[in-house]
């Protein structure tokens, strides 16, 4: 069994939607260990009401913070540091593939020494690197690979959420790291768009595992 960590380049890059996605098209479990801000809901709410007609266990979070914030300043207003060590000692028993959605991008401070990046590693899971099409983002995307090469960090690939055109095919190029799959812009981004997103994706994907 594996688990899969989803990172983007950024955030608000559509992580949620891919997991969710990823997660119908393995029927595998989704954990999303940090949550930082959940006055609109959370992710793991999200994608326990998107995926239908599934047995995937959305498993619950290590730390839930109020705060929409970096995960290190929300803490911080709770009075509590986040522990690498304490997420690893808590990963949900596995016995099909696990989804591991991040918070925000690599470099998203965790506490006041270690980044997303850092939990990553810990955690030994294979990165999926989410990717959407916006000014700016070929550069985000290509620190976003620069980190990963340094860090030694196992890829799997790239999916792409909007309509990226030659952008996509560049960012493959210049970041050595192979498509995945490509999600079209949506505006209902609901469990029938899940579902069919993942019918598309599953033969693909699993030949990455």
């Amino acid at each position: 069994m594996n688990k899969i960590f989803i990172t983007g380049i950024g955030t608000g890059v559509g992580k949620t939607l891919i997991s969710a996605i990823v997660t119908k098209a393995l029927e595998a479990d989704y954990w999303k260990p940090i949550q930082a801000g959940y006055e609109e809901g959370t992710d793991s709410e999200y994608v326990r009401h998107a995926l239908t007609d599934t047995t995937s266990v959305i498993h619950p979070e290590v730390y839930k913070l109020k705060m929409p914030a970096s995960p290190h300043i929300a803490a911080r207003e709770e009075g509590i540091t986040i522990s690498i060590q304490k997420i690893c000692e808590q990963v949900p028993p596995i016995s099909r593939n696990l989804i591991i959605e991040g918070a925000g991008g690599l470099l998203v401070p965790l506490n006041g020494s270690e980044f997303v990046a850092d939990l990553v590693k810990a955690l030994g899971a294979g990165v999926i690197l989410v990717s959407r099409n916006y000014l700016g983002s070929i550069n985000h995307s290509l620190l976003t690979a620069r980190v990963c090469r340094e860090m030694n960090l196992p890829v799997l690939g790239w999916i792409f959420n909007d309509q990226y055109l030659h952008y996509e095919e560049e960012i493959v190029h210049w970041s050595n790291y192979p498509l995945i799959a490509s999600v079209p812009y949506t505006k209902a981004a609901d469990g029938k768009f899940i579902e069919a997103q993942a019918a598309t994706l599953q033969k693909r994907l699993k030949g990455f595992l």
